[in-house]
């Protein structure tokens, strides 16, 4: 049995997959303890769906992000090249804030103290000019022993040349017992400085997620879930190869989802934590680019509001990856799905600034205490609040009717919070609970639109030819207010959208991504766009170094995948290549085919609005992407012997705030709407995970997979 859990801020939610149909379930997030919540949901699933069976759990984790966001990762020891120690907090010339003259760098991941320079020198081809030696090893080995260091980074100039002094200074390291990461196993390409920041956040990371991974085994192990147990996260994983495969058959085990797109083992990601900074947003992506395929729509946009952010990604055909990737201001280098985050949710706090503007987020009311409506000791009003205020969520049918919102607390919450307000800022700031609320969901929107309008019109890209796909558990609150502001072609709300991440999850495939620098000129690529320089012998020669090339990275990622207890029978392969022209300093991903330089000139005329197809290309790095599909549930038309009368599933009517003022407007229980029903707003939907609101100016259509679909009107 699997099920995938994907926590959240406020919420956590849990998917299961019986045949066709889908069995959610969300908990209150634990903050003191994630794995409580977890553990709560899954056996709480398991126990309904299949009883007794082993589990395997498949988790969406903001550990890593909240990690590094937050400062709260390892004590790291770096071991560098000698004279390079600096180098991660020199960075890069360039400045994010051009014009501010009192900007101040957030200080490295680790101090100066904390780094350590070995005397090891490759040359770029690859050649080794000098090798550490053993005593400089012991030396090393005891400084970083007495220095307190919790994890080890180690990354040497021209190690995805040539990894041979990096092995040496990595398997002395580990044989004193350290946690080590290391730049030619996380990261063999070149750009020596995002290297080094990629292998420096994994190794800052290591140990918090690997702790946070072993705990949840060890209470699977100890509840009644018969999970994955602790020794899966066993610092010398091979010890334990035997112990685990033996186990495999009888037990579940613990997957986490990468940034990529593609689940991954408990065990890699407690080795490789970099890859799952971004976790829980891309499960959203991937379950938005299976529907947008399974309805044939090519160019869509995914919206997913939960209670702290909002994730948006633009998808134009299958879900992009990008390796120029920042968090916390710290450049990450391994594939990460091409998603933009913004401090919106649910329960984003509201605030007056000093000059009396009103504002919502990026600081949340998490899980406790939450939202004021949650009764669970929130004072401060929040867009969920302020929702509840303004009719659009109803005390009786959140959570299914599970969980009875307080109104009258949340009345009284935003009384005191304008009676608090300096007097300086009364006559500029709302002047009553309502006005309030009415500004607490515009500017919750204006952020919203602002990240809207990055991924796609500050791309180049016009709103008005995407569909707008939202889920989370607030995203349908705020859908058809954004779809009007940028024209957006229409909206879709899939099936439990406050789940719909942790569907992602649980649809996701295993996958593993690995790459290796070559920079290699292509011969005669100054005509690669014609036949004669396609079909040249030397040409076709370079093809086939290339596909050796290839079969070797692929050759050493089946062996990894069959060292973690993978088929690697059924692995559904993409190479692909980083390609430049000779003298840039960037590259373009494109797939590896016998006319890649075409189709290079081509994605280069695309990004940029043009090509030069008679200079030479640089091949800068081979990509491999290696897939194992997982189980996916037949997709059937619903079938209902009703008729389809969307009065039927009428349930009250209630006044609710559109266009300045309050509208007598229907409420509709979702579970009772049948395919082809279709009415106009105002009208607010529920369902057990989420609330979809449905303007005056809007027509919500229910189509065969029971998805609802909003409309504007003509004018």
């Amino acid at each position: 049995m699997r099920v995938a859990v994907d926590t959240g801020g406020t919420f956590t939610d849990c998917v299961v997959l019986e045949g066709s149909e889908i069995k959610i379930l969300k908990v209150f997030s634990t903050p003191d303890n994630s794995a409580r919540g977890i553990l709560e949901g899954v056996r709480r699933l398991a126990g309904e769906s299949a009883p007794g069976e082993p589990v395997d759990i498949i988790h969406g984790t903001t550990v890593g992000t909240n990690s590094l966001l937050e400062r709260r990762g390892a004590r790291v020891a770096l071991v560098t090249t000698a004279g390079f120690e600096d180098l991660i907090e020199i960075g890069r010339q360039s400045r994010p804030r051009l014009y501010d003259l009192n900007v101040r760098r957030e200080p490295p991941l680790v101090p100066r103290p904390y780094r350590w320079g070995v005397r090891e020198r490759v040359t770029a081809a690859g050649k080794i000019l000098a090798r550490p030696s053993s005593g400089e090893l012991k030396r090393l080995v005891r400084a970083l022993q007495r220095s307190g260091a919790e994890s080890a980074a180690v990354c040497f100039l021209f190690s995805f040349r040539n990894p041979h002094n990096e092995r040496l200074v990595a398997r002395a390291l580990r044989q004193s017992g350290l946690p080590v990461s290391v730049s030619h196993e996380i990261l063999p390409e070149f750009r020596e400085y995002e290297r080094l920041s990629t292998v420096v956040i994994n190794a800052y990371l290591a140990p918090r997620l690997g702790s946070y991974l072993a705990n949840l085994a060890r209470q699977a192990e100890a509840s009644t879930l018969p999970s994955a147990s602790a020794s899966i996260l066993a610092t010398n994983p091979t010890a334990q190869r035997e112990k685990v495969r033996a186990r495999h058959r009888s037990a579940g085990r613990i997957y986490v989802m990468q940034s990529n797109g593609g689940i991954t083992t408990a065990e890699r990601a407690a080795r490789e934590p970099v890859r799952t900074i971004l976790s829980g947003p891309a499960g959203g992506v991937v379950a938005a680019a299976r529907l947008a395929e399974s309805l044939g729509i090519r160019r869509v946009i995914s919206f997913d509001m939960g209670g702290t952010s909002t994730d948006v990604c633009l998808l134009d055909g299958p879900p992009r990856t990008t390796r120029e990737t920042t968090l916390a201001d710290l450049p990450v280098a391994v594939p990460v799905l091409d998603v933009h985050s913004v401090g919106a949710g649910g329960g984003s706090l509201a605030r007056v600034d000093a000059g009396g503007a009103l504002r919502a987020g990026p600081e949340s009311a998490g899980a406790v205490p939450g939202p004021i409506c949650y009764g669970r000791g929130g004072t401060r009003p929040t867009v969920t609040d302020a929702h509840l205020l303004l009719g659009r969520l109803d005390p009786d049918h959140f959570l299914g009717g599970a969980f009875r919102l307080d109104l009258p607390r949340v009345e009284d919450c935003f009384a005191q919070f304008l009676h608090g307000l300096p007097r300086n800022l009364r006559a500029s700031g709302p002047k009553s609970p309502l006005e309030l609320a009415r500004g607490i969901v515009s500017v919750s929107n204006a952020t919203m639109e602002r990240a809207l309008r990055v991924i796609s019109v500050e791309r180049g890209h016009d709103p008005r030819d995407f569909t707008l796909i939202c889920f989370g558990g607030a995203g349908g609150l705020h859908a058809a207010d954004l779809a009007r502001s940028l024209g957006l072609a229409g909206v879709i709300v899939p099936r439990h959208p406050g789940a719909f991440s942790a569907l992602g999850i649980l649809l996701s495939d295993i996958v593993k991504d690995v790459s290796q620098s070559v920079l290699l000129t292509v011969p005669e690529s100054g005509e690669a766009g014609g036949r004669s320089a396609a079909s040249s012998p030397k040409f076709q020669s370079f093809l086939e170094q290339l596909r050796r090339r290839f079969d070797s990275i692929e050759r050493r990622a089946r062996i990894d995948l069959r060292r973690e207890i993978f088929d690697t029978q059924r692995l559904r392969i993409e190479r692909g290549l980083a390609v430049r022209y000779v003298g840039q300093a960037y590259e373009l991903s494109v797939p590896f085919t016998h006319d890649f330089c075409g189709r290079f000139h081509l994605e280069h005329d695309k990004t940029y609005g043009h090509s030069q197809p008679g200079r030479p290309i640089e091949i800068v790095s081979l990509r491999v992407r290696l897939a194992l599909p997982t189980p996916q549930p037949p997709r059937r038309p619903a079938t209902f012997s009703r008729p389809r009368n969307s009065s039927l599933a009428v349930n009250t009517e209630k006044p609710v705030w559109f266009e300045s003022r309050f509208r007598p407007t229907r409420l509709y229980d979702r579970e009772r709407l049948t395919p082809g029903a279709r009415f106009t707003g105002p009208a607010i939907v529920f369902e057990y995970s989420s609330t979809t609101v449905v303007p005056p100016d809007f027509t919500c259509s229910v189509d065969e997979h029971l998805n609802l679909g909003l409309a504007q009107h003509a004018h």
